[in-house]
């Protein structure tokens, strides 16, 4: 491995069936005042809900509520969460939903002691908090984005057609504590489910195609990707085998809290890409990246050759044997499109509502980064996108 790095991550997991329990034991640790924070009501109507509400109140929390918070948080919704938690004093934020809940509780969580915008301060400028930050601690009920163990928090402006997310640098920032029980997944919807699976898949990808050292991130990374596509395919045909979805959010958890990205640059662009789309059709985060991940792929797999090869033979099994390393490489992504579409993941933009006419504004909204194998330019932007229309 090259480079020097430094690893820390704080969170403490509760993890199982039985799970729910341990807030008893985290919720002693923070004042009186809590913000519950949570989605569009899904939770009251499979009962956890009632089962954090009665764990707060046995614990004597004063508990205020910010509800309906959406799966593409939005920066009008993010100023209200910041006034609610400021009226309440809150002293924990606890967020009970999926990654977009726990996202928009830590973008809450550095902005209510903020006297800057959040937007300007966080998701313009990348500054980090310099003001008191309040706790967050989440009940994780979908899994895919990894936010549960991480400082990472997405917040879309449909004025200016931008979706950015903030990884921050300090650690206080992510979840004090996440309760991760598998049984509150088996409820999601089946689109849900598989577009959190390719969430999973591809926030590896995106650290994985990086680098050209001999890393053991990316050998961890390709266990965890197999991981993903044997336990996928149990649960695409047994949505409650509880074993499969036990093993897709632990892997989700350990694809994004950033150890895998040790010593590496880390690429990140179809996050990018797909984020555009999201801000544009507010269209499901998995979905957008699933649409355009394999015209990307392809556009940069001849910068990126070697990955690509060991990416066929050591993820996907693929024959080697009388091949070029172009054929491997190019395989290995066909075995990749096949088990996207046996999932049912949407491939192209289209299908999420984006036209022909959106896509210079698509390019104009599209973050470049350049820690991949290949640095793209604004026409090959456009290109990529045309091409996954």
């Amino acid at each position: 491995m090259l480079g020097n790095f430094t690893y820390c991550n704080p969170t403490k997991l509760y993890f199982g069936d039985e799970s729910l329990q341990y807030l008893n034991t985290e919720l002693p640790k923070y004042g009186k005042n809590v913000v519950l924070i949570y989605g569009g009501g899904s939770i009251k109507k499979n009962g956890i809900y009632d089962e954090v509400v009665e764990i707060l109140k046995t614990n004597g929390k004063n508990v205020a509520e910010i509800s309906g918070v959406m799966p593409n948080p939005t920066l009008e919704k993010l100023y209200e969460g910041v006034e609610t938690a400021r009226n309440h004093h809150a002293d924990l934020l606890l967020a009970v939903g999926g990654g977009s809940v726990c996202d928009y509780a830590k973008a809450v969580s550095v902005s209510v002691n903020c006297d800057e915008d959040p937007w300007e301060k966080y998701y313009l400028k990348f500054e980090e908090p310099d003001c008191g930050i309040v706790p967050v601690g989440c009940v994780l009920t979908m899994v895919g984005t990894g936010s549960e163990m991480n400082a990472g928090a997405v917040i879309t402006n449909h004025e200016t057609k931008m979706k950015i997310g903030h990884v921050f640098a300090d650690e206080n920032i992510m979840p004090r504590f996440s309760i991760l029980n598998p049984k509150y997944t088996l409820t999601l919807p089946h689109y849900q489910m598989v577009s959190g699976i390719y969430d999973i898949f591809n926030h590896i990808c995106e650290q994985y195609f990086s680098g050209e050292d001999d890393n053991t991130s990316d050998y961890i990374s390709e266990g965890l990707m197999r991981s993903v596509i044997h336990s996928s395919r149990i649960a695409n045909k047994d949505p409650q085998n509880y074993e499969a979805r036990s093993n897709l959010m632990w892997t989700a958890t350990w694809a994004l809290n950033t150890l895998v990205a040790k010593a590496k640059s880390t690429d990140w662009m179809v996050h990018m890409l797909g984020q555009a789309v999201g801000a544009y059709t507010d269209a499901t985060h998995g979905m957008t990246l699933a649409a355009v991940s394999l015209p990307y792929y392809r556009f940069i797999m001849p910068y990126g050759l070697a990955k690509f090869v060991r990416f066929a033979k050591n993820v996907w099994d693929v024959d080697i044997a009388g091949k070029t390393d172009e054929q491997i490489a190019e395989e290995g992504l066909a075995a990749m499109e096949s088990w996207m579409k046996e999932l049912g993941l949407v491939m192209n933009i289209t299908e999420l509502g984006a036209k022909e006419e959106m896509l210079e504004g698509l390019a104009e909204s599209t973050l470049i980064l350049d820690g991949g194998y290949r640095v793209p330019q604004h026409d090959e932007i456009i290109g990529i996108f045309r091409s996954s229309l």
